[in-house]
């Protein structure tokens, strides 16, 4: 790993969580996989040109996310866990996109309202700006560790019952199919990776300096009318992402 440049001071962003993102990225690189132990503490702290109670404080947060584990006598050990590979496809399906790397699949819901669709989501779905849309919220998971969260939108008008039926059935395809839209593909997908806000932090149970993948995107119906407009935010340690043509 490269040495104190990596490292901004006067940046706003603290140091300890630049070193646990440069540290996240070296692990995610395979850079520890030969002796499965992160670099000694006096080592990192040299690397970056901080004391160690710094990089204390990045590994103390790599820990919370489960990316490392500190070994009483040797040190602290990368606990690799393979990350599940979620296809972008133009029938993308929660479900069916991680149903073989998973025992058990849940979305649910987390809150609804119905909002005037502002200039983005309106000009997504195709309807006028201000037209009510329902506004959703939903958590996902595999295994019962968070995923991904999401937040959605859908033209009221057209499917008024869509929060109550994902509720009971968990699902945006059984919610759509429930309400006479039994097949939908995917139109556009726009990715960036970022770090996770306080909201995601919680619901994802990141630590601070975690990074998401915020895919947002727009599905239509056979006839190309617009259904959907999603932000998911996926746990960039937890999953990736395939793009499938």
């Amino acid at each position: 790993m490269n040495s104190k440049k990596t490292v901004e001071r006067q940046t706003g962003v603290a140091l300890w969580r630049q070193i646990a993102d440069l540290i996240r990225l070296a692990i995610s690189n395979g850079e520890y996989d030969k002796t499965g132990m992160v670099p000694p503490e006096m080592m990192l702290a040299g690397q970056f040109g901080v004391n160690r109670h710094t990089v204390r404080s990045a590994l103390a947060a790599l820990a919370e996310e489960g990316l490392v584990q500190a070994i009483q006598g040797r040190g602290t050990m990368v606990r690799r866990k393979e990350r599940l590979s979620f296809p972008i496809s133009r029938r993308t399906r929660f479900s069916q996109g991680l149903s073989d790397q998973t025992r058990e699949i849940e979305a649910r819901l987390l809150a609804h309202a119905v909002v005037p669709a502002t200039g983005e989501i309106a000009a997504g779905l195709g309807i006028p700006a201000g037209a009510h849309c329902l506004e959703m919220e939903a958590l996902s998971s595999a295994d019962g560790r968070p995923v991904s969260c999401s937040t959605s939108y859908f033209p009221q008008a057209r499917f008024p019952g869509m929060a109550e039926h994902f509720a009971q059935l968990g699902s945006i395809t059984k919610a759509f199919a429930a309400q006479g839209l039994a097949d939908y593909v995917r139109i556009s997908t726009e990715l960036v990776a970022r770090h996770a806000d306080a909201n995601e932090l919680s619901l994802l149970r990141l630590s601070p300096g975690a990074i998401v993948i915020e895919a947002t995107a727009i599905n239509a119906d056979p006839d190309g009318i617009p259904v959907q407009f999603a932000r998911t935010r996926f746990a960039a340690d937890r999953v990736k992402l395939k793009i499938e043509t």
